[in-house]
């Protein structure tokens, strides 16, 4: 019972995570007429203060110390603050600048780009519908190319810039909030420059256009930070193959807000492009399962072959 619980609490929290994820489209036009740049500005600066009250929350400092004795893992982390910065970047441009489909769907191919890149950087080996399915994306990327008439660049930097950040992470092996707060305050200080050059220059917005939009730049903060906390609650209570159906949910909820809420052009072609990316998804997420249910019953039948486990020997009495 008490298991059960743990997991339908695993799965709300993850329905928030991804939900956030999801929706946060709605939040970014709040803050015209920041830029996109002066927008992740404040989003790095806010995000080391929120991470930084959960680490004295959790009492959660030891790795600090050993993060700053390993000169690799701290390029590592740098390199990840960067990636990550980039497409933090380019997706907040692209909501503001009505691209929020094209978006949407950088989330949508970023576990294609991933499988990818686990093949040519880690010399993975693909099933056959794995290959099928990055058959499928690419070709669904050459019918989307022929939409737009140039490449979906947008969804193309947003699904390889995550799928290396993915990477990256994986090499790190660190807690949610601990990587956060470690690549925030290695962006900090670069961020929190840009932000007083622009006060300097008399063209930051946030203390020109009134309380309420300060506010909102702050609570970038937190835009960044609850998502993440709730993921990482979702990760220690489901299983990985119900996290990896789950995160299909955040770019759902982003293209149905571009097409419905957004108002975004969908011809016919970008259709069809859709449609291809789906298909690829639903053939991986078929064969992940069947992979799934087929370790399952091997490790089941291991165990029934290998018997009762014997009681342990007991002295004989004195």
């Amino acid at each position: 019972m008490k298991a059960e619980n743990e997991q339908r609490t695993g799965l709300l929290y993850g329905f928030g995570a991804y939900g956030m994820w999801g929706l946060v489209p709605l939040f970014w036009p709040l803050l015209k007429p920041s830029g996109a740049i002066e927008i992740l500005a404040h989003r790095m600066v806010w995000s080391l203060g929120v991470v930084g009250i959960l680490l004295l929350a959790m009492r959660r400092w030891a790795w600090i110390r050993d993060l700053l004795r390993r000169p690799r893992k701290l390029g590592l982390t740098a390199l990840a603050a960067s990636v990550i910065s980039v497409n933090w970047g380019l997706y907040i441009w692209a909501v503001n600048n009505g691209a929020v489909v094209e978006a949407s769907l950088g989330y949508f191919i970023n576990p294609l780009v991933t499988i990818a890149i686990g093949v040519l950087v880690l010399g993975e080996r693909l099933r056959r519908a794995q290959w099928a399915a990055v058959a499928i994306g690419v070709a669904a990327v050459l019918v989307l190319a022929v939409g737009y008439g140039r490449p979906p660049w947008i969804s193309l930097v947003l699904a390889f810039s995550f799928a290396t950040y993915g990477l990256i992470k994986k090499k790190l092996n660190m807690g949610g909030v601990e990587s956060l707060a470690a690549e925030t305050a290695l962006l900090f200080l670069p961020a929190l420059g840009y932000l007083l050059w622009l006060g300097a220059q008399g063209r930051s917005t946030f203390a020109s256009e009134g309380l309420g939009h300060a506010s909102l730049l702050a609570a970038t903060g937190l835009v960044t930070a609850i998502p993440l906390v709730f993921f990482g609650a979702a990760a220690i209570r489901v299983p990985l193959s119900t996290l990896g159906l789950l995160q299909y949910l955040a770019p759902v909820f982003q293209f149905g807000l571009g097409v419905v809420y957004f108002h975004e052009a969908m011809p016919p072609e970008r259709w069809a492009g859709f449609s291809l990316v789906w298909v690829a998804l639903a053939l991986l997420t078929w064969d992940a399962l069947r992979t799934a249910r087929r370790t399952r019953v091997r490790l089941e039948a291991a165990r029934a072959a290998a018997g009762p486990v014997p009681a342990p020997a007991t002295e004989p009495a004195a």
